[in-house]
C-alpha cells in the first residue's frame, strides 16, 4: 500500500512539474529564472524518497520536451533530466540519513541543489558539443547561479516550508522513520 501511495504521489509530482511551467511562463522576465521543474522534483525527494525522486527528475524535462516542446530536447532537457534526477536523489537520500532536525531540511535541500547543478554543467559539455556549441565556465555560472537566483530562493524559502508543515502535522512522519530503518538495514 505504501508503493501505491508513493508512486501516486510521484504521479502528482510528475504533473505539476509539467503543468508550473506555464504559470510562471507568463512572465517572461523572471519566469524561466523561477525554475518551476525543480520544485515538484525536489519535493518528491523528500516526500517519496529517492527512487521516486530520481525517477520524476529524469522523466520530467523529457516529458515535457515531447508534449510541450519546451524545454528543447538537446542540449536542454537532456541535461536538465541529469541535473533533476540529481536533485531527487540526493534530496531523498540526505532526508533519510540525516537527524529528524529542520537544519536538516536544508542541508538535505542546499546539498542537492548544488549537486544537481554540478551535474547539469558536466554533463552539458559533451551535449552542447555534440549540437555543434560550446558550453564555457561563464555559461555555468550564469546558467547555474547567476540567472537560477530568483529559484534559488523560492527553492530555499518554499520547499523547508513545505517539508516542515508536512513533518509538524504527521505526514511525513511515519514515511520518514520507515525510511530511515530501511536504510539503516542496509
Amino acid at each position: 500500500m505504501k508503493d501505491m501511495k508513493k508512486m501516486i504521489l510521484a504521479a502528482l509530482f510528475l504533473a505539476m512539474g509539467m503543468i508550473l511551467p506555464f504559470f510562471t511562463g507568463q512572465i517572461p522576465a523572471i519566469g524561466s529564472r523561477l525554475l518551476p521543474m525543480h520544485i515538484p522534483v525536489l519535493l518528491c525527494g523528500f516526500v517519496c524518497g529517492w527512487q521516486y525522486g530520481l525517477t520524476v527528475g529524469i522523466i520530467l524535462p523529457i516529458f515535457r520536451s515531447l508534449i510541450f516542446t519546451m524545454p528543447k530536447m538537446m542540449p536542454t532537457a537532456v541535461a536538465m533530466a541529469f541535473e533533476l534526477a540529481v536533485y531527487g536523489a540526493v534530496a531523498g537520500i540526505l532526508y533519510a540519513k540525516l537527524p529528524k532536525k529542520k537544519l536538516s531540511v536544508y542541508i538535505s535541500l542546499i546539498t542537492a541543489m548544488f549537486a544537481g547543478r554540478v551535474i547539469w554543467g558536466v554533463v552539458s559539455i559533451p551535449l552542447y558539443g555534440i549540437t555543434g556549441g560550446s558550453f564555457s565556465t561563464a555559461m555555468f555560472i550564469a546558467g547555474a547561479f547567476t540567472n537560477a537566483i530568483p529559484g534559488i530562493i523560492l527553492q530555499i524559502v518554499a520547499i523547508p516550508a513545505i517539508i516542515i508543515a508536512l513533518t509538524q502535522i504527521g505526514v511525513l512522519k511515519n514515511e520518514r522513520e520507515n525510511a530511515y530503518r530501511m536504510l539503516s538495514n542496509r
